[in-house]
């Protein structure tokens, strides 16, 4: 059935406030990952309640302001963060308490999972990458690149100077080389068969490459990336770092390994 005229108008203005709050949700992620409430959840072995939770927040010099936090997880309840339960506590009134546990998504959130989203989630709601977005108009107007118009240079080079940065970057961009590698070695079985060598280009601090010479030891492994990147990273047995430009030259190997990483949201910032 066709809505009114007022219907409409009702709806768009419903639609208008469900855009212009959406930034809430986000913000409640990273302070439950910045919290790490998944993590402490998830270390009692089941549902837990707002004091336990609250007691157990690290780097805490006072007491946390429990209401704040109720808030907080009523709201990530709401989203299906996490699971909210009732519980007695002992006088046979069984809302009087309430257990919060993880879900399937609220697992992707811990800290110490080998497949994890925790460190992007971290970067992409820093101030350092949410500051960007609010320079579109300027872009729109100027043009240029809503990165540089927030930080006075281009992200690559942000990072080669402020070590905090390079860090947040590179950790967000490894935990996502996880989960695409653990797909593809596990449905791409014998693609990497093949290789005496093998170079990853813009592979950040060497995740995703050591990940393939793992599944396959005979693969001589190159983690390629600008220098202020391989500078940090790991050593990986099997996999050598070289720093470069790719615009400039790649090292030689039998086959050249990219992944499409940039998500939609970084890509607009600095694109």
């Amino acid at each position: 059935m066709e809505l009114d005229e007022a219907s409409q108008r009702l709806r768009g203005q419903a639609d208008i406030w469900k855009f212009m709050l959406s930034f809430a949700d986000a913000m409640a992620l990273r302070c439950a990952v910045e919290l790490r409430i998944p993590d402490i959840i998830n270390s009692h072995g089941g549902p837990v309640s707002l004091s336990q939770i609250a007691s157990a927040i690290p780097d805490t010099s006072t007491s946390p302001d429990i209401s704040c936090l109720d808030r907080i997880m009523r709201l990530l309840v709401r989203r299906n963060i996490f699971t909210a339960q009732p519980s007695s506590d002992g006088s046979g009134d069984t809302s009087s308490t309430t257990l919060y546990g993880l879900t399937h998504s609220s697992r992707w959130l811990l800290s110490d999972d080998q497949l994890t989203l925790a460190p992007l989630l971290l970067m992409q709601t820093h101030p350092w990458l949410m500051a960007p977005w609010h320079c579109f108009s300027r872009c729109v107007k100027e043009g240029g690149i809503a990165f540089e118009k927030t930080h006075g240079r281009e992200i690559w080079d942000f990072a080669s100077q402020n070590q905090e940065f390079n860090k947040l970057f590179n950790d967000g961009m490894a935990c996502t080389a996880k989960i695409v590698l653990n797909a593809i070695l596990s449905e791409y079985k014998d693609g990497f068969g093949c290789l005496g060598s093998l170079v990853d280009v813009g592979g950040g601090t060497g995740g995703a490459i050591s990940e393939i010479v793992k599944s396959h030891p005979q693969i001589k492994g190159i983690n390629f990336d600008l220098p202020h990147v391989v500078a940090t990273a790991p050593a990986y047995p099997g996999v050598s770092h070289v720093g470069g430009d790719m615009f400039e030259s790649i090292p030689n190997a039998d086959a050249v390994f990219m992944k499409v990483k940039l998500t939609i949201n970084y890509s607009f910032i600095t694109c």
